[in-house]
């Protein structure tokens, strides 16, 4: 047996009963009745319409003993290691004394801002002697085209 679903409405067009309609086009639609196929004449949208599945399907009628309603899953947290640090040094910097932390934390920057100092000195130093290699050299040019031989 060989059951067909309505164009307009989704019910079921059992064998013998509906109507078939051909558009222009040849495209085919099946009709449960005189009523579904009328409002489909119409320009009726089924989803505005109470008695068709679609109507029901969106405004979620019926399907209450179908489905129970879905759990939703909780995320669970779940604590891992990073790249730089497995997960027992991570738990041993969080349990840490904050007066430890601190010293570290001062140590660290007195560190970085003497490493700081000592480039920035050497820049200078870099600096000033490549100044007084250019105004040498600045000098020798400035001479040789003074007291350079006549052509």
């Amino acid at each position: 047996m060989k059951v067909e679903i309505c164009s307009f409405s989704n019910r079921k067009i059992y064998p013998g009963k509906g109507k078939l309609y051909v558009r222009g086009d040849s495209k085919v639609f099946r009709f449960l009745g005189s009523k579904p196929e009328s409002l489909f004449h119409q320009r009726k949208n089924p989803r505005k319409i109470a008695w068709t599945v679609l109507y029901r399907r969106m405004h979620k009628k019926g399907i209450s003993e179908e489905a129970a309603k879905k759990r939703t899953r909780r995320t669970v947290k779940h604590q891992r290691g990073v790249v730089g640090a497995s997960l027992d040094l991570i738990n041993a910097r969080r349990n840490q004394k904050p007066e430890v932390r601190e010293a570290a934390r001062k140590e660290h920057l007195t560190k970085s801002k003497e490493t700081k100092k000592a480039r920035a000195a050497e820049r200078k130093a870099n600096r000033a002697a490549a100044g007084a290699n250019a105004q040498m050299s600045r000098q020798q040019a400035k001479g040789a085209v003074r007291g350079g031989p006549k052509a």
